[in-house]
């Protein structure tokens, strides 16, 4: 294990990438075989209400709409409280407790290695896999979608971006330029994916980028909004800021229209009866706004802050509106998409349940079950009837789904056993911590050309700063002392000689700073002339 230090008067650091000059090329599997295809699309920071489905006549989204009025809508589905825990449980089946997510930066955000993917396991049978939007589970080889089981990747790997007109991306790890307003631009690379592989089975996850923060959005859908009124509002409107809603929901309209544009380009190469769609969100609302009357946000654990949508559509396989009323969640998606593609993986470790039945015979019989919402050293389990708080108290969903009156002195039996099993739950899968974390950061996996090392990774010493107190998208400033620097705990995988490429600014008049490179003993140093900015 090795540190990374950075040392200098006045460059502020942005971004290090490290290349390992030997070229790798890594070989597909040449195994295949027929199989549906799987798009799953998933929103970020859009709440169960942001759609017209659910009864908000504030937007109108027809194409989302459309997945569950020709599909399946699932009432009750249930996923994390916040993006990388929801991610990994939905890519692993596993929760993330499980897996190594604590956070969603600095790290926090890395799902283990050696926990396979569904699209580790649909590569292994045939299929072409692609990711395009917000990884957010880890930047650095292993821990990197292409080391996860995606043949392509394009988007970022940070938890939040701060510009979605043409920024800067990466793909399959090289740093390239964004064409266009962000979501479009990741459905542009979905669609041409899907064109290029249209005769061999694919799986497509389109986790988009939106409408998470910064509220930017094309003049085309902003201009719907700037001056509607809000007709729905949130519970206690004196909450709700109406401008960032407005924002919220234009972003949402975009969603539908890309969400648009790839059923109909599977209509036109003739791929709709051989492709199941699915759409969701990764977690609660972003902000105060309609949500159906539920209790929370994004970030908590009532039930407004981890309902989420849950649609699928599969052309002449699933009948049209059917409505699946049994609790699922965001560990159920792999092996519900296993189930669907009638596809065995014996030695497979999940903590959900295969879904498809209730897909096809939504009123078969089902035992109860429990799924358990965590985060920040909150936790709260939701039955098919009752939802049990972080604070222990007790709601009956099916009557009472605002979580308005607490029925646990009514019913302690139940209230006492949903309590032992939250500390069961939290004894079995003990959430790990930024404290107890002590995986380094990857440099220079053997098959692996590009490894960043971001500043959201880095720690600062002294003076330095970080440009917002949330790491994610984030520079460092105030450098100006010579004794302070910036360093990575990092383990390197592969000895050899590495090209390292540094992205900063420089304010005027600090042209000639020295900057230091040190990894163990090996230091490299040179001298930035002047402030340069990126042409690509």
């Amino acid at each position: 294990m090795y540190r990374i230090l950075k040392i200098g008067t006045s460059a502020i650091l942005l971004l290090l990438l490290l290349t390992n000059c030997k070229e790798v090329t890594q070989v597909a599997s040449e195994k295949k075989v027929q199989g549906s295809n799987v798009i799953l699309i998933m929103a970020d920071d859009q709440g169960w209400g942001d759609l017209s489905f659910h009864g908000n006549t504030n937007l109108n989204t027809p194409n989302i709409d459309a997945i569950a009025k020709k599909g399946v809508s699932f009432t009750n589905f249930f996923v994390q409280p916040v993006c990388s825990p929801t991610r990994a449980e939905l890519l692993t089946g596993k929760y993330f407790t499980r897996l190594g997510v604590h956070d969603t930066s600095a790290g926090g955000e890395r799902m283990d290695i050696g926990v396979p993917t569904i699209a580790d396991i649909l590569k292994n049978h045939g299929y072409k896999t692609a990711a395009f939007g917000k990884w957010h589970n880890g930047m650095q080889p292993p821990y990197h979608p292409n080391a996860r089981g995606f043949d392509e990747f394009y988007g970022f790997a940070s938890g939040h971006w701060g510009n979605y007109f043409s920024p800067l991306l990466e793909h399959n790890g090289e740093l390239v330029h964004g064409n266009g307003f962000l979501a479009d631009d990741l459905t542009d690379h979905a669609i041409s994916f899907i064109q290029t592989h249209k005769d061999a089975p694919l799986f497509v996850y389109l986790p988009l980028n939106t409408p998470h923060s910064p509220m930017q959005v094309p003049d085309l859908f902003w201009n719907r909004f700037k001056d509607k009124e809000l007709v729905m509002k949130y519970q206690n409107p004196e909450e709700e800021d109406p401008q960032f809603t407005r924002a919220a929901l234009a972003m949402v309209e975009n969603i539908d229209s890309n969400v648009g544009r790839i059923s109909e380009h599977l209509k036109t190469l003739g791929l709709e009866e051989n492709t199941i769609v699915i759409y969701l969100s990764d977690n609660g609302p972003n902000g105060w706004r309609w949500n159906g009357g539920l209790r929370g946000k994004k970030g908590t654990t009532d039930e407004g802050g981890v309902k989420t949508p849950f649609f699928i559509r599969w052309k002449d396989h699933i009948k049209a509106g059917i409505t699946v009323n049994r609790i699922g969640g965001s560990v159920d998606i792999t092996p519900t998409l296993l189930g669907l593609l009638d596809i065995s993986e014996d030695k497979l470790e999940t903590d959900g349940v295969n879904l498809a039945p209730w897909v096809f015979e939504p009123k078969s019989a089902f035992k109860d079950r429990i799924i358990y919402n965590h985060w920040a050293g909150r936790t709260s389990l939701r039955t098919q009837r009752y939802r049990l708080d972080d604070e222990n108290r007790l709601y009956d969903m099916v009557n009472d789904p605002k979580q308005k009156e607490d029925i646990s002195e009514k019913h302690s039996k139940i209230r006492d056993s949903l309590v032992q099993e939250k500390f069961t739950w939290l004894a079995q899968y003990p959430p790990i911590t930024k404290e107890t974390d002590n995986r380094p950061f990857t440099l220079g996996h053997p098959d692996f050309t590009f490894t960043q090392l971001p500043a959201r990774d880095g720690i600062p010493s002294g003076q330095i700063q970080r440009s917002n107190r949330f790491p994610n998208n984030t520079f460092f400033t105030n450098w100006t002392q010579t004794k302070d620097s910036i360093y990575w705990d990092v383990e390197t995988l592969k000895k050899g000689k590495y090209q390292v490429t540094l992205y900063y600014t420089l304010p005027e008049g600090n042209a000639g700073a020295e900057i230091s490179l040190k990894q163990d003993n090996n230091i490299l140093t040179t001298t930035i002339p002047r402030n340069i900015r990126p042409t690509s």
